[in-house]
């Protein structure tokens, strides 16, 4: 976990929360070798003030879940909201056992992300993709956040303000923009150590991601917590700059190459110490299909 104190100078602090899962991807034909590399972090953000806090994405596991909900207990802190940035399972499945554990939070989300969520937590969804995945760690009972209109919201008088970010690893991303104390909360519009998941992505749908990502530069934020991000990593505004440059070195490789396998070795010749190579792999076969 990282934790920045609340100063003098700053109302609101925030505190990072990590999991970590096997990847996604299970296809048998992925290249072997990178044992040590073959996991997934994902990242829950605390924002709070000096009595109350908003929660930005929550786990998938149970267990993870369930030390989620224990973390943000020991804080003290009222829990207002349960903000979901982008309809991805792995960021929202847990938060029945969060709306259980704190009954007064509300979870929200933009339409479009509210929508998408609903659309996720269908039993053929569950059953065809992630109960086989993840046996026996899915709660059985999901939830999913109420549309909020309007583009912000506040936290003990300060400003959180939501970023539309359209498709970066999936469609109707977002990221949460807390102005008072430079951090964005960017969801997987950044990654942070971690192989980017570019199996839903296109050749057109990267450029947008690179366009939201100088969005986010543009801010000069002073902290970026990336929706996936090692523990033991700073949340250094760099990794929108690093993010952005893996897309580019994805699309030129891409270009340069000739078969999936090209594309897998000479992204991990550049980016060898990333985890969750698996993703990277996935990311290659969707590429290559796109292109024949």
């Amino acid at each position: 976990m990282t934790q920045e104190n609340n100063s003098m100078n700053e109302v609101l602090g925030y505190e990072v929360f990590t999991s970590t899962r096997p990847g996604l991807n299970r296809d048998p034909n992925t290249p072997p070798g990178l044992d040590d590399l073959k996991w997934v972090p994902n990242s829950a953000t605390l924002i709070y003030g000096k009595k109350d806090a908003v929660l930005v994405d929550v786990f998938l596991a149970i267990e993870h879940t369930t030390a989620l909900a224990d973390s943000v207990a020991a804080t003290g802190k009222e829990l207002k909201y349960i903000y979901i940035t982008h309809p991805h399972g792995d960021h929202f499945y847990g938060l029945q056992l969060l709306l259980d554990r704190f009954p007064n939070a509300i979870a929200i989300a933009t339409q479009a992300v509210a929508e998408d969520c609903a659309e996720q937590v269908r039993p053929e969804v569950i059953e065809g993709f992630w109960a086989p995945r993840f046996p026996g760690q899915i709660p059985e009972k999901l939830a999913v956040p109420q549309a909020l209109q309007g583009n912000e919201f506040e936290l003990e008088g300060q400003k959180l303000i939501i970023l539309q970010t359209g498709f970066s690893d999936t469609h109707d991303t977002t990221s949460l923009y807390v102005p008072s104390i430079g951090l964005i909360v960017a969801g997987d519009v950044a990654y942070n150590g971690v192989h980017v998941y570019l199996a839903e992505t296109t050749s057109e749908t990267r450029k947008e991601w690179r366009n939201s990502l100088d969005m986010l530069i543009g801010l000069q934020p002073k902290r970026v917590v990336a929706g996936h991000k090692q523990p033991s990593f700073s949340d250094d505004p760099a990794i929108l700059t690093e993010t952005k440059k893996y897309l580019e070195d994805f699309d030129r490789l891409n270009a340069e190459t000739s078969t999936n396998l090209e594309l897998y070795n000479g992204m991990l010749a550049l980016y060898p110490d990333r985890a969750n190579p698996g993703s990277l792999w996935g990311g290659t076969l969707a590429a290559k299909k796109e292109t024949m």
